[in-house]
């Protein structure tokens, strides 16, 4: 009797060893003596022991880090540049069946794709037309990815390394380019000047009476002054 109830818990505990609780963005991908059955969850699923194998794999978008790349861009500047990449498993039988370890395999996609395509562009268009590569990268590395069942979701360089001597020559090359803003802002100042004067002198050899207003105001000016400076010295004496 004894031998009996021990069976019976023995034959219990491995029936109920099969049964596995996924949650809403885990799904189960199945084998049965080798052989792909196919995903199950989320909830209660069934494996069958020592007949069906079961590999977890989470659904949720994963943020990786691209490590610092050593790149040579196409007008020979050597500089580091890392990014970040969100990817998400789309299909869990592919992810487990297409490749390997799709985690690894996706961020050394991620890497080289990166320095290619920064290989491919010049400094300038790298740091002003970031949000084109930023779509660049994501299109190529979403094809590589895709025969894995994984989903690109989002590719952003974050960081540009340069060198010391290369950012000393880009902030010479700011400041010049400040100056001759400044430059052109006077110019365009002193331009508009002398067209106002120019404008004025037409009008004034049209009407000689508004010249002789002129000639009466300036006067009028000039005695105003006079007139203000002696009696500041009076008042500096005592």
């Amino acid at each position: 009797m004894l031998g009996a109830w021990a069976a019976m818990a023995i034959l219990a505990t491995f029936v109920l060893s099969g049964l596995k609780v996924l949650r809403e963005y885990e799904r189960a991908v199945v084998f049965r003596l080798g052989r792909l059955v196919g995903a199950r969850g989320p909830g209660i699923i069934y494996v069958i022991p020592g007949i069906e194998k079961a590999l977890r794999i989470d659904l949720r978008t994963i943020t990786m880090d691209i490590p610092s790349q050593d790149v040579i861009t196409k007008d020979n500047v050597s500089l580091k540049v890392n990014a970040v990449l969100y990817f998400r498993v789309v299909d869990p039988n592919r992810a487990v069946v297409a490749v390997e370890n799709y985690l690894f395999a996706t961020s050394q996609n991620a890497q080289t794709t990166l320095r290619s395509m920064c290989g491919e562009v010049e400094l300038d268009q790298l740091l002003v037309e970031r949000e084109k590569i930023n779509a660049h990268l994501q299109s190529i590395i979403d094809q590589h990815t895709e025969p894995w069942g994984i989903k690109v979701v989002q590719v952003a360089i974050k960081f540009i390394d340069l060198p010391e001597g290369m950012r000393r020559v880009m902030a010479h090359q700011a400041e010049a380019e400040r100056e001759r803003r400044a430059k052109v802002i006077a110019a365009e100042g002193e331009y508009q000047a002398a067209q106002r004067l120019s404008d004025a002198a037409a009008i004034m050899a049209k009407e000689p009476i508004a010249l002789q207003l002129r000639f009466l105001q300036t006067l009028v000016e000039i005695a105003s002054e006079t007139t203000r400076r002696p009696s500041s010295r009076c008042r500096s004496t005592f």
